[in-house]
């Protein structure tokens, strides 16, 4: 049996460690501990390290490999940009060509072969070859650390470009340097202003044009640090750049254009190293329709994966998913550059009592917490508004005032309140003076305060000085052109200070060591077959979850023996390897309270599966549990990520409910109770008309116990599905009424 859910989720690493004889080998990298090689009880990685990329993004020395000068060829507009990009981040540039003795006046080497008799260090080869697989070997031999490979024609393309891709991955893992690519394009070398100052936006994307709405916003003021266009990640991948520009001093926030993710865990490590450093990452993943999914396997040859997964997986470690690349861009500039909040509250400032009503209702609705302002306040406020307009929240100013100061007054005055952590003005149109004004005298409050102040400029022009020049030219205002993008990027902001306090690693308490669970479960295991109710019940009693009393028998006086053991009333059914839905075929029969009932049954039951030709293992006779809460909950692989643990409503409308939450091991108990809340069923758990409160900790308990059981067994386990389990009223538990288990 297991212990209690603290002691499932918690080793002391060391201790086992020294026990087993040997000495654990910690490293250190950017700051983060771990012990090399350290695995989960599935085999998987606990630790990845911080990929060193300084080389890559401002190398010394730069080999190209194909360089041209011929005008009209498209090496040549390459190389020409290779070389700006390389004096202005002070690198020396080598050409390679076979045939040319200089290349825009640089002396040529023939050979990749002959880099090493320059006697320096190559810091990065530029491959504008067709065939990148044959220079990587050359590159190995010359000690070369990075690679680009622009050419395309792998697995974007299908079975014989996979095959390809996985030629050249395997040759790039031989060489021991790193490459970017193939399939992709000239980003990580555009011209980044170095105008701009505070944190900066670092920018990853499979898409190259996908990128670009965010990288254009260097000119509304926002400072990009980088831009890692990943392409097919035949080997550097989305995590590698992320867990690196989540230890870059400069980067304030990291944004992702997702097609495909390589390895679910390699993603889900790297957005750790985020999370435990409070560095925002905002994504666009694309394949949440079918559509969507086709067409990101067609351009990078990648999975997908199942949507809902992916989704769970990337709330568990903070990755805040957005859908379009203007959300893209507006979220990832706020969280860059906004402070931690001081309050959740939200107050909306207008000039307009329709336009505050309409972002109120919009806000409210979000999620987002808009404090009514205490009596004290409002009457401080209606010392410069009129007493006939409402500044409860949302405050209407009526008009922002011109002349005087009192507007710099009523703002300040509405910052100040403690509650007070995010100001928001939409402004629907200039109105000059008055909306020039206004927002001068934001820009103004802003410099003067940590708390946020956002401005939405809904001018579909654009080309007002207020908006250009003013609340552009502020980097302590955050600026919106949509109500919607400012509403997502607010919530966004507070729900990441939210999530990042007290953040607490998964991968730092999950289970290193099988259970003693483990070897009992084990043994019930018949690979590639589906396991009857009676042997998956089994397996959950070695796991320490509570399955009804029952008796397996292989006739009608056995039966009825079983059922005065069991106690009556019983509930019969047919057990067999064959059988996942039995209610359906008339196999599960209830409320039975007399030997005639248990023989008259155990012969309809058989002679039901003989009519059906099902081979059973026996009639189970089972105990009769109180009704309670019927909940599902089952673990299935994910091709991406591997085992997930799923909980919703169940019993037999399951499927037609479709009222379930899903998680990726290793979690918490706070995931497993956020598990439950996402539930749109979860009231029943609270007790509605009438009945009492299930009991939610037993409930959480149980899901903690597959998670086990799911880590543990990931070797010979591909499904688990408890359904019903029955949760009964608070502080009595919750029982597995069937199961189903299938092995690998």
């Amino acid at each position: 049996m297991l212990g209690s859910t603290h002691g499932t989720f918690t080793t002391d690493l060391r201790a086992r460690v020294v026990a087993c004889g040997e000495q654990p080998t910690r490293v250190t990298v950017h700051g983060v501990t771990a012990v090399e090689g350290d695995k989960d009880v599935s085999g998987r990685a606990l630790h990845a390290p911080v990929p060193e990329l300084d080389r890559f993004f401002r190398p010394e020395v730069v080999a190209v490999v194909g360089a041209s000068d011929t005008e009209g060829r498209p090496n040549t507009g390459i190389t020409r940009q290779l070389l700006d990009w390389a004096g202005r981040v002070g690198a020396r540039v080598v050409p390679v060509h076979p045939t040319r003795t200089a290349v825009f006046g640089i002396d040529c080497v023939a050979s990749v072969a002959d880099l090493g008799a320059l006697g320096v260090q190559v810091d990065l080869a530029v491959l504008l070859v067709a065939d990148p697989l044959p220079v990587v070997e050359q590159l190995a031999e010359a000690k070369v650390r990075f690679a680009v490979a622009f050419a395309s024609g792998f697995a974007e393309t299908g079975e014989a470009g996979a095959a390809a891709q996985e030629r050249l991955a395997a040759a790039v893992g031989r060489s021991g340097l790193r490459m970017l690519g193939p399939n992709t394009n000239l980003n990580a070398f555009e011209r980044f202003r170095e105008d701009l100052e505070g944190p900066a936006v670092a920018l990853i994307t499979q898409s190259g044009h996908q990128g670009r709405p965010v990288f254009t916003m260097q000119e509304l003021g926002v400072r990009l640090s980088h831009w890692a266009p990943t392409g097919n990640e035949a080997d550097l991948e989305t995590a590698d750049f992320l867990s690196y520009f989540a230890h870059r001093p400069e980067v304030g926030a990291i944004a992702c254009y997702v097609e495909g993710l390589k390895d679910g865990r390699s993603f889900l490590l790297a957005a750790d190293q985020a999370a435990r450093r409070g560095v925002p990452v905002v994504a666009v993943k694309v394949g949440r329709t079918e559509a969507g999914a086709r067409m990101a396997a067609s351009h990078t040859g990648k999975l997908t994966g199942a949507d809902k997964v992916v989704d769970a997986a990337m709330r568990q470690f903070g990755v805040i998913r957005v859908d379009g690349l203007d959300q893209l861009q507006d979220t990832a500039a706020l969280l860059a550059r906004a402070r931690k909040p001081v309050a959740d509250g939200v107050v909306v400032y207008s000039i307009s009592g329709g336009t505050g009503a309409h972002f109120s209702d919009l806000a409210t609705a979000a999620g987002l917490s808009l404090p009514t302002l205490s009596e004290a306040k409002q009457d401080e406020l209606h010392q410069w508004i009129p007493p006939y307009l409402s500044v409860a929240n949302p405050v209407d100013n009526g008009g922002h005032p011109v002349g005087d100061w009192r507007g710099r007054k009523i703002i300040d005055a509405i910052l100040a309140d403690p509650e007070v952590g995010v100001l928001i003005c939409p402004i629907t149109g200039p109105f000059p003076p008055m909306s020039d004004k206004l927002a001068q005298d934001l820009v103004d409050a802003a410099e003067a305060t940590d708390k946020l102040v956002c401005v939405v400029w809904g001018s579909p022009v654009g080309t007002e000085d207020a908006y250009r020049t003013t609340l552009l030219g502020s980097s302590r205002v955050a600026t919106f052109r949509t109500f919607g993008n400012c509403i997502g990027a607010v919530k966004a902001y507070l729900d990441h200070h939210r999530f990042t306090t007290g953040y607490r690693s998964p991968f730092d308490e999950a289970p290193r060591t099988p259970s003693p669970s483990f070897r009992k479960a084990q043994a019930l295991m018949r690979p590639g077959h589906r396991l009857s109710e009676h042997a998956a019940k089994q397996l959950l009693r070695a796991y320490g979850i509570r399955v009804p009393r029952e008796q397996l028998v292989t006739s009608a006086a056995a039966a009825v023996r079983a059922a005065g053991l069991v106690g009556y009333p019983v509930v019969m059914k047919a057990s067999g390897p064959q059988l996942a839905h039995k209610t359906e075929l008339g196999l599960v029969k209830v409320g039975l309270t007399s030997a005639s009932q248990i023989r008259d049954t155990y012969r309809e039951l058989t002679d039901i599966a003989r009519y059906e030709g099902i081979d059973l293992d026996g009639i189970l006779v089972c105990q009769m549990v109180p009704r309670g809460v019927e909940m599902v909950v089952g673990v299935t692989r994910d091709p991406l990520f591997g085992p997930t643990v799923t909980v919703g409503l169940g019993g037999v409308l399951v499927e037609v409910l479709n009222d379930a939450a899903v998680r990726v091991p290793p979690f918490g108990e706070r995931e497993a109770r956020d598990m439950l809340d996402e539930l749109r069923g979860r009231a029943l758990l609270d007790g509605v008309r009438g009945a009492p409160p299930a009991d939610v900790d037993a409930l959480v308990e149980v899901v903690l116990r597959v998670q086990r059981m799911a880590l543990e067994l990931d070797g010979d386990l591909s499904e688990l599905d408890i359904n019903p389990l029955m949760v009964l009223p608070r502080g009595q538990g919750a029982v597995a009424l069937d199961a189903l288990a299938v092995c690998r």
